[in-house]
């Protein structure tokens, strides 16, 4: 049985009582919103994204939806601060066409390849807030600062990989679901050890947010495999990066085109 928007509507409202939101449904754009009363902090629900997701999945879809919106609201209405925090706050990698702007706020960002760009957040727990100009200025810090923070934060994740070995290449994967997997290609000590150990082609992909993907790449077959895998995790990632992979050498990453059956192009 299909559940219709006005149905789904109601199953949010339920859902999502509390006596400081405010609720309202845009029957032309079939949308669902919910935002703080005193602030009109809030955010836009497509109903016919919820619709299909919970068509395929059933209740659990809006257990996710129901945690998700409750925990953004929760950090729209606090006020957040640098000073004291300094051991949450993290790089994260995004692609180059990644907005740069929040709200009408610059986010602090630093260039990292052609391909990806570098964000910062300040961890939360549950979740993470970007960085944005207004409240580096408003701390009084500046961005080397919070870049140097970040960095040295970064190398403090655990860097365990599991490992496959595919047609005599070495393919190591970091998937610790912690939100900055990717980050860790910013992990230079990390990246240098892999490069001192690869018998070929130390390379290195962030296809999305939640992977980080190093292969000793040690035959053409290995470029083959590298492509087809960054591929398939950039198509699959729910915040997608890049589909491009990198070889890592003299600590500077280099995109490359893999051309099937050959040696990659940089």
């Amino acid at each position: 049985m299909k559940i219709t928007s006005l149905q789904m509507k109601k199953k949010l409202e339920q859902r999502l009582a509390n006596e400081n939101y405010h609720t309202s449904f845009n029957r032309d754009k079939d949308t669902f919103r919910i935002e703080w009363k005193d602030t009109k902090k809030g955010m836009t629900i497509s109903l016919p994204n919820v619709i299909a997701k919970f068509n395929e999945r059933g209740e659990s879809a809006i257990d996710d939806l129901e945690q998700h919106v409750t925990e953004a609201l929760r950090i729209m209405n606090e006020e957040h601060h640098l000073t004291g925090m300094e051991r949450n706050i993290y790089p994260v990698i995004r692609s180059t066409s990644f907005p740069t702007e929040s709200k009408g706020r610059k986010l602090v960002t630093k260039d990292h390849t052609a391909e990806t760009r570098i964000f910062y957040a300040l961890d939360l727990g549950k979740s993470y807030q970007l960085i944005d100009e207004t409240l580096l200025e408003k701390e009084g810090w500046e961005k080397a600062r919070i870049d140097e923070m970040a960095s040295f934060n970064v190398r403090s994740l655990s860097t365990e990989p599991k490992q496959d070995t595919v047609a005599g290449n070495d393919f190591y994967f970091i998937a610790t679901q912690d939100g900055y997997d990717a980050s860790r290609i910013l992990n230079d000590v990390f990246l240098e050890e892999m490069k001192a150990n690869a018998k070929g082609d130390l390379t290195v992909a962030v296809p999305h947010q939640d992977v980080l993907i190093v292969a000793d790449v040690q035959n053409n077959t290995g470029y083959d495999i590298l492509a087809q895998m960054t591929m398939k995790f950039f198509a699959d990632g729910r915040i997608p990066i890049t589909s491009l992979p990198f070889i890592y050498d003299n600590k500077k990453l280099e995109p490359i085109f893999i051309l099937a059956k050959n040696r990659p192009e940089k």
